[in-house]
């Protein structure tokens, strides 16, 4: 496998803890969802638009938190009321407990009840704007209990803000809203990847000049950052094989990042 295609891996757009990059920006939000958590809320809410990092940070913080046996990850929504519950049931009082036949939603916001002043946990809630209105409500009781903490995470969008609003507005506490990197946050998170991977000559060859077109095309946003930086060696990979006489290997030509911009439909010819 060429090098150029091994380089296209490392832009794989996926949630992995390996993946994690501690940018300026994203430890500032990472202490602050940390901080957030030790706090006596009912609820959090965590937002931002696709590609900004909420699932990456959500994932980061169970990662560091798990041993601790109080903080819970439901990464994929789980949109029957039913099986939501009995997968809190067992958060709550041990996923080694038979679930009781008679378990439904009422008696476990009973449950709660007798239980908050014994046990608090937190369940963090990835793509919650996923979960159907009604279950949005349970979830809305479930934390006036004050047994159960939920991180809520949700994309920003003019729906998403006005469940925001209406929905949560008595019980949110805390509201982190992740925003898209800057010129820096860009050159980071590029040099970092290609460097974890041991790519340390190809990391250097990204000038400021070079950032600056990847960042006007992608406006500093990682889901595109992955998208261009993964159609740019594809683009050197290509040309490696084909006319390899017109790569420069000791920099990265602005010509070519437009070309993966172009393929992508950044810009138009």
């Amino acid at each position: 496998m060429s090098k150029f295609k091994e380089l296209q891996k490392i832009f794989i757009d996926r949630i992995e803890i390996s993946q994690y990059i501690g940018l300026d920006t994203s430890i500032l939000f990472y202490n602050k969802l940390q901080e957030s958590i030790a706090k006596p809320l009912k609820m959090i809410l965590l937002y931002g638009k696709p590609g900004t990092g909420k699932s990456i940070l959500i994932n980061k913080i169970y990662h560091d938190m798990k041993d601790r046996g109080d903080v819970f990850l439901i990464s994929t929504p789980i949109r029957n009321s039913d099986e939501f519950v009995k997968t809190l049931y067992g958060f709550l009082v041990g996923n080694d407990e038979e679930i009781p036949d008679f378990l439904t939603y009422n008696r476990f916001v009973e449950l709660c009840q007798t239980l908050k002043d014994e046990r608090h946990i937190t369940v963090l809630l990835d793509e919650a704007q996923l979960y159907p209105s009604e279950m949005m409500e349970q979830i809305r009781l479930i934390s006036d209990t004050r047994a159960i903490k939920f991180v809520v995470s949700l994309h920003k969008t003019e729906k998403e803000d006005l469940i925001a609003k209406e929905h949560f507005q008595s019980r949110i506490w805390e509201t982190i809203e992740l925003k898209n990197g800057t010129i820096h946050d860009t050159q980071m998170y590029i040099q970092k990847k290609l460097i974890q991977q041991n790519y340390f000559e190809i990391a250097s060859m990204f000038d400021k000049k070079n950032v600056k077109l990847i960042h006007k095309f992608t406006k500093g946003n990682y889901r595109e950052i992955n998208k261009l930086m993964y159609t740019l060696f594809e683009i050197y990979d290509y040309y490696e094989n084909n006319r390899p006489s017109k790569i420069a290997y000791k920099t990265i030509r602005n010509r070519y990042i437009e070309m993966a911009a172009l393929k992508l439909g950044y810009i138009h010819a």
